[in-house]
C-alpha cells in the first residue's frame, strides 16, 4: 500500500465532502430562513454519516450549526 496515495486520495475525498456539504447546508438554511422555518436562532443539530465500502467502515460525526 502506498501511504502517499492513500493520504492524497483521502484528503481529496474529504475536501469534496466538505465543500459539497457546506454548500448544501448553507442553501438549505437560507431557504428555511426565507420560508420562516427557523426558530429564534436555536442551533441546528447536524449529523454526518461516512461509509467506506470494501472495508466495512461506517461512522458518524455530530455537531451543531449556529444560525443566530
Amino acid at each position: 500500500m502506498n501511504e502517499d496515495v492513500l493520504n492524497t486520495t483521502v484528503r481529496k475525498f474529504l475536501k469534496k465532502l466538505g465543500v459539497t456539504a457546506q454548500r448544501e447546508i448553507e442553501q438549505a438554511v437560507r431557504q428555511a430562513a426565507a420560508d420562516g422555518r427557523l426558530k429564534g436562532g436555536a442551533p441546528l443539530i447536524a449529523k454526518a454519516t461516512v461509509t467506506v465500502g470494501g472495508i466495512d467502515l461506517a461512522f458518524e460525526v455530530d455537531g451543531a450549526i449556529e444560525v443566530e
